[in-house]
């Protein structure tokens, strides 16, 4: 038996996210039928986190134990073959017995894309929220500013959410505004990036950060209500969820035998 760690990119326009649910049509379902008709194998995969319907990973990680003796080498190819062409797993490694997906990830950079140009990008509409108006976008800096740190995020998380803590680390939040698109005109304000890593995120989180920044953007909120939203640890403090379109699972760390990285192949 080994524990197998692969990862997988995916554009998640077309899906229910990755976790599988009765609805069906998730990148997990697609996972573990390729494994099936690979290996033969019926198994459960285990990722780093579940992501919601429409949002994309440029990495994610998950890991199953298999009892074939495919090698290492023929995983990738293999499994593409039986996967939609949205959903592509590029590395793999054999890691120990223990390491699970979830709890061994250190650090998660999520991304979220605005589009403040006029107009939006017809090519890459799938991986970008289009904002209509011009945004005031270092008000939203500041008040990004604020969530970083060790917080209870109550305020930015689902009303759904299970879990018995809302205490989470946010190690580094930024943007980045990409000007190479702009037109000579100056309505465009260029493509927006935010990266926000952390220890771990909860249900909607990013997507509820982003969406009260954009009202911060708006002028509908002054940059410093963001600590007072969060003090307050109730979500209608907060603003909108924002669409899922423009948010992408952007990278992980791990911690594999003193490696910060999985070494994989």
């Amino acid at each position: 038996m080994r524990n197998l760690l692969m990862k997988v990119s995916y554009d998640g326009t077309d899906y229910n996210g990755f976790q599988t649910q009765p609805g069906g049509h998730t990148i997990q379902d697609y996972l573990e039928e390729a494994i099936r008709r690979l290996s033969g194998e019926e198994l459960k995969i285990t990722a780093s986190g579940r992501t919601d319907a429409g949002v994309h990973a440029r990495m994610q990680i998950f890991n199953f134990y298999t009892a074939s003796p495919i090698p290492l080498q023929r995983w990738c190819m293999a499994l593409n073959t039986w996967l939609p062409p949205d959903i592509v797993v590029s590395d793999v490694m054999e890691v120990p017995m223990e390491f699970h997906s979830r709890h061994a990830a250190k650090r998660k950079t999520y991304r979220y894309t605005i589009n403040a140009n006029q107009f939006p990008d017809l090519f890459n509409r799938r991986y970008q929220f289009h904002h209509h108006g011009k945004l005031d976008i270092p008000a939203m800096e500041q008040g990004l500013s604020h969530l970083i740190g060790t917080h209870d995020y109550t305020s930015f998380a689902s009303r759904k959410s299970t879990k018995t803590s809302h205490v989470r680390t946010i190690f580094e939040a930024r943007m980045e505004t990409d000007t190479s698109m702009c037109r000579p005109n100056p309505r465009d304000q260029g493509i927006v990036h935010t990266y926000l890593t952390g220890n771990g995120f909860l249900q909607h989180m990013v997507r509820i950060i982003m969406g009260t920044l954009l009202e911060v953007g708006e002028g509908k909120r002054h940059p410093d209500q963001m600590k007072m939203i969060l003090e307050a640890k109730n979500r209608a403090a907060a603003g909108p969820t924002a669409m899922s379109t423009g948010l992408m699972l952007w990278d992980l760390e791990y911690d594999i035998d003193g490696n910060t990285q999985p070494d994989l192949v």
